[in-house]
């Protein structure tokens, strides 16, 4: 494997531990709020980025190339609503975009097209994240200054089951 192309992949495990870590700090924020729901949406979320990093992982492994290890950063953010939260979300959700693009056109530019198959299913994946938080800023937007349907809302999150993914290496 590529240099370059192994250490970005290699900093994406890392990156992707970081947003679990973030997502769990979303949802503890929506849990002391009282939120439940959004609490179980972030929980979900931030199980979906520690199954992406073992995927990172794996894929490493796979290719018979090292994987190193680094110390993960604390989230720091502090938030003054809940809108300010999703809002870093989807801002986080398009920073994780770019480094994925990064990892592609690494890839890309040496003809690592092993590589450029398993990131496939990340492009896809980015691009349904991002979508996703775009509709939780919009749904917050509309109903959250309403505590009824602030209510039904965090219901309709309250359901959000944990889905391992499917992708082969």
């Amino acid at each position: 494997m590529n240099e370059k192309v192994h250490e970005l992949i290699n900093q994406q495990i890392n990156k992707e531990f970081y947003s679990a870590y973030l997502y769990l700090d979303f949802s503890n924020y929506f849990k002391a709020n009282g939120l439940d729901g959004f609490a179980n949406w972030y929980m979900v979320q931030a199980q979906e980025e520690r199954d992406h990093a073992i995927l990172f992982y794996t894929y490493l492994q796979n290719q018979n190339v090292p994987v190193t290890l680094e110390a993960i950063s604390k989230p720091d953010k502090v938030f003054e609503n809940h809108l300010d939260v999703l809002k870093a979300g989807l801002e986080h959700e398009k920073y994780v975009t770019s480094l994925i693009n990064g990892i592609y056109g690494a890839a890309y530019d040496v003809r690592d097209f092993r590589t450029m198959q398993f990131l496939d299913w990340f492009v896809k994946e980015q691009g349904e994240e991002e979508s996703n938080a775009c509709d939780l800023i919009s749904k917050m937007e509309l109903f959250g200054s309403d505590p009824k349907s602030l209510y039904m809302l965090n219901q309709e999150l309250a359901a959000r089951v944990y889905t391992a993914p499917s992708l082969v290496l």
